[in-house]
């Protein structure tokens, strides 16, 4: 690797372990904890890239951005940030920064990506790129999507990607993971903002309420909430809405669809209560949202956001103990986001000091499982807490016992919230994606990434793997982190 990089951080441990990994590359490297000593070797023509992270003591790397260009357009921009957030991920992209990449970071990915950058710069006769357009600041979406698991970085950068798509967009997931924020962020976000947004739901779907939404959302976004619970009757309108935004003399000014399903809309549709024509319509592009159990290192992020957004609404201002946070840790959150926020609301009204503690958490718990087994804190070296066991949640298996005795539980369990009634058409498909999915992301976890090693693992060709996680959209990271 050749050229000249200019790094600006406030943190003295990210500038030298950055410094000394790319001066071991064969880079020459400048580093700086100000921006404005940034700006100044930029305008003196110093660095062939800039690696910046956002909140700086003196101002923002995101806001510098638009200044650098002008001086330079052809100097490629790395951001890097702890601030996880999908605007700072859409920032990024509409500032036309040449990656971006959250801390804790892998090292080697922002090698990589810093190899990249400096292989493409342009020529001097290549043309200079569009002017950029003036930043915004965008307020976080009610719901706050914030979250630095892998699955959720993912999501952040395929929303930046499509943001101003004219495509379709399906938003994927369990109830209470915030798909309508997420649905409303396409349209808050995007360029089609300060046009109308429309909302279809099941309950208010007449061919008189579908013509409504079309005319309050011209050239804006219409987002229908969970399609499958609609009529067959209100699907046809849908499609018949579709086609004549598609064909019709008012095409160029036709709202953009965003859909929120389940978890798995193809299992709608193969239950039938999704028409095929339908959904395929609807899935130019389909984002999915992972559970919260699926992203434990968020939830603590996520309580404190929450908390801190209680106060600003009025509410006491609360903190966390630190046997509250390993309780909270510990629950499985079966109502996912939501289910936080609405224990974040109660816990900021009722707690009886500044820092909720264990014991309010615990009843907080209780309240919100419906079963006295909560689990202990975690403190000093003990051992992991068991989870409670909430309503449809099956406790994990004591030590000795087989999996299979735990898969039977889970299952009987969700043929019992059945009642008398069987469960939708199509469950053997449907279990065995349920099982595969974190069998791979366990066996990717336990591997560090290498998935040479995770195909030995699991005994498949690495090709095979390589497919699986492809059709599953799992992304792959090595796992040696930069703190």
């Amino acid at each position: 690797m050749d050229g000249t990089v200019l790094i600006a951080d406030d943190d003295r441990t990210i500038r030298t372990v950055l410094t000394q990994a790319l001066t071991r590359a064969g880079c020459r490297v400048h580093a700086t904890g100000s921006l404005a000593q940034l700006s100044k070797w930029v305008e003196e023509g110093r660095g062939d890239l800039v690696i910046t992270d956002v909140m700086m003591p003196d101002g923002n790397g995101i806001d510098r951005i638009p200044a650098i260009r002008e001086a330079r357009p052809d100097l490629p921009v790395i951001v890097i940030s702890a601030q996880n957030t999908i605007v700072t991920a859409i920032r990024a992209t509409e500032a036309e920064a040449f990656e971006y990449l959250p801390k804790p970071f892998d090292l080697p990915d922002l090698m990589a990506k810093a190899h990249q950058a400096l292989s493409r710069r342009p020529r001097k006769s290549d043309p200079l790129p569009d002017p950029l357009p003036v930043p915004r600041e965008a307020a976080d979406p009610a719901m706050p999507l914030i979250g630095h698991a892998p699955s959720m970085q993912a999501l952040f950068r395929m929303v930046a990607r499509v943001l101003n798509a004219d495509l379709p967009v399906i938003i994927a997931g369990e109830a209470g993971v915030g798909k309508t924020t997420i649905a409303r962020s396409f349209h808050e976000l995007s360029d089609r903002r300060d046009r109308g947004m429309a909302v279809l739901t099941s309950s208010d779907a007449s061919e008189e309420a579908i013509a409504r939404a079309a005319d309050k959302a011209l050239a804006g976004t219409i987002v229908i909430e969970n399609p499958a619970g609609f009529d067959p009757a209100a699907q046809a309108r849908l499609i018949g809405l579709i086609e004549t935004m598609e064909s019709g003399p008012d095409r160029a000014e036709a709202p953009r669809i965003v859909a929120t399903t389940a978890a798995d809309p193809q299992a709608d549709v193969s239950a039938g209560r999704l028409r095929s024509d339908l959904y395929y319509r609807l899935a130019g592009v389909t984002v999915s949202v992972p559970p919260l159990r699926a992203r434990v290192d968020d939830i603590l992020p996520l309580a404190a956001h929450l908390l801190a957004r209680a106060a600003a609404q009025g509410l006491p201002e609360r903190s966390l103990s630190d046997d509250a946070a390993s309780l909270l840790r510990a629950h499985p959150f079966p109502g996912n986001v939501r289910e936080l926020e609405n224990m974040m609301r109660r816990l900021a009204l009722t707690a009886s000091g500044a820092a909720i503690s264990a014991t309010e958490m615990r009843e907080a718990l209780t309240q919100q499982t419906g079963t006295s087994r909560v689990p202990a804190p975690v403190t000093g070296n003990s051992a992991a807490p068991q989870a409670p066991e909430p309503a449809g949640v099956v406790a994990l298996p004591q030590a000795g016992s087989r999996l299979s005795d735990s898969v039977e539980a889970h299952l009987q369990r969700y043929f019992d919230l059945h009642g008398d009634a069987l469960p939708p058409p199509g469950l053997y498909d449907r279990i065995l994606r349920e099982v595969e999915r974190p069998l791979l992301q366990v066996a990717l976890d336990a591997t560090g990434g290498n998935q040479l090693r995770c195909a030995d693992l699991l005994g498949i060709n690495r090709n095979t793997l390589r497919k699986k996680l492809t059709e599953l959209n799992i992304e792959v990271t090595r796992r040696r982190k930069l703190m």
